[in-house]
């Protein structure tokens, strides 16, 4: 298209939009449809999609109403062949009869200015986004208490009482555990729920994911730490998948995991007949409590792969596919569930344990990834809940193995 061609299409584009506002300067909703494209989506952000002519007519209608001498001014355009920015100041009264979003007209005045994209083609609006400052709207019509008064700094105090107290419970703050690792507690009622962060370039990569509520306590520590770069799941029990599928970033697994992940979590294959009756009914609401739902595996890594500075170690038996990560430099295992601390049934911490025979694939086989872990002899294992193993890690670990999982 020539220079001048594109003028000329952009002076179109104008016309049109300029006709549009002048339907909506003089209240006029049937002249303001007769501009669009039926079936066109006038979207007005943060608040409601119109579809044209219908919906156009039946919002302009309403808000006429509540708002009788709502005026219109264009402050300045700028146009190319298919859409029109239009800068424009609105004033109106709240005088009724008509409501607006629910409330009752109260007289009060608004003032505010705003801008619309419209789009055209074929000399009929196909299109417009509008974007507007809600608060400021909402402040000015009595909804919200003013900038800076008195009542909302009194909201603002009871909303980040409330944040900060929602935070606590669900989501720790993270705890270093070694060079570039940190550790963050989860779940109610007692935090007992391991998600590890592991500095991985400029962000840190999540190991396990914890539960559903530590989804946003996950994503904010992880973007004040460079941001979550991918997340590798131990295994993918709802207790471990459980806060990954929110985070919108790649996630990992084991082959023998996959399956899991993108299906029930593993569910299926618990025996709830190694359950007491307390537990039976328990264990089924708390896995809906826990898990966010199936995930979409982005890859998968194996034994022997490299991941953040940490080589992954296959630890099967508590789950087909469950993985450990291990760092030679410092002796360091992530172990996921390849061994307990807790007493799953009753909260109760303790020492080393292979998991409860209820949640196990293969009790015999998790007992002997727990002599494979103790093999490398760590300085420090850390597991899926509570807390670490230190000193003699090695003997820990063989001397549970031995004994044997509860619930057999």
């Amino acid at each position: 298209m020539s220079p001048a061609a594109e003028t000329a299409a952009a002076q179109r584009t104008e016309t049109v939009a300029r006709a549009y506002f002048a339907a909506v300067a003089a209240r006029d909703p049937e002249a303001m449809a007769a501009c669009w494209l039926p079936g066109g989506i006038d979207r007005l952000h943060g608040q409601v999609d119109l579809v044209a002519p219908a919906g156009v007519i039946d919002y302009f209608t309403a808000l006429f109403s509540a708002f009788p001498d709502l005026d219109v001014e264009i402050l300045s355009t700028t146009a190319d062949a298919e859409r029109c920015a239009v800068r424009w100041r609105l004033s109106a009264t709240f005088a009724g009869p008509g409501t607006f979003q629910g409330f009752e007209p109260n007289g009060a005045t608004v003032s505010f200015e705003a801008v619309d994209v419209v789009q055209v083609a074929d000399g009929l609006v196909v299109g417009n986004d509008a974007y507007l400052d809600g608060m400021d709207v909402a402040r000015q019509l009595g909804f919200l208490p003013p900038r800076d008064s008195g009542p909302e700094k009194g909201m603002t105090a009871l909303m980040n009482g409330r944040t900060r107290l929602a935070r606590r419970l669900a989501t720790g703050l993270p705890e270093p555990i070694a060079d570039g690792v940190w550790v963050v507690r989860g779940g109610l009622p007692s935090r007992s729920m391991n998600a590890y962060l592991v500095a991985d370039g400029d962000g840190v990569l999540l190991f396990d994911s914890g539960v559903a509520t530590m989804t946003s306590g996950l994503r904010a520590i992880g973007a004040r730490m460079g941001g979550i770069t991918r997340v590798v799941l131990g295994h993918a029990h709802a207790d471990h998948r459980g806060g990954a599928g929110g985070l919108d970033v790649p996630i990992y697994c084991h082959p023998a995991e996959v399956a899991n992940a993108e299906g029930d979590g593993g569910t299926s294959g618990f025996d709830s007949s190694r359950l007491d009756l307390h537990a039976r009914v328990l264990m089924p609401r708390l896995l809906r409590h826990w898990d966010g739902g199936p995930l979409t595996i982005a890859g998968t890594v194996e034994e022997g792969d490299e991941v953040a500075g940490f080589r992954v170690v296959g630890l099967p038996g508590h789950s087909p596919g469950l993985i450990g990560l291990w760092r030679e430099s410092d002796r360091l295992a992530l172990s996921s569930d390849c061994f307990y601390t807790l007493d799953p049934l009753t909260g109760r911490k303790g020492g080393a344990r292979v998991p409860h025979a209820a949640f196990n694939t293969d009790s015999a086989q998790a007992a002997e990834s727990m002599r494979k872990l103790a093999a490398l002899e760590p300085a420090a294992a850390w597991p899926g809940h509570a807390d670490p193993l230190r000193g003699d890690v090695a003997a820990q670990l063989q001397a549970a193995a031995d004994a044997g999982p509860a619930g057999l």
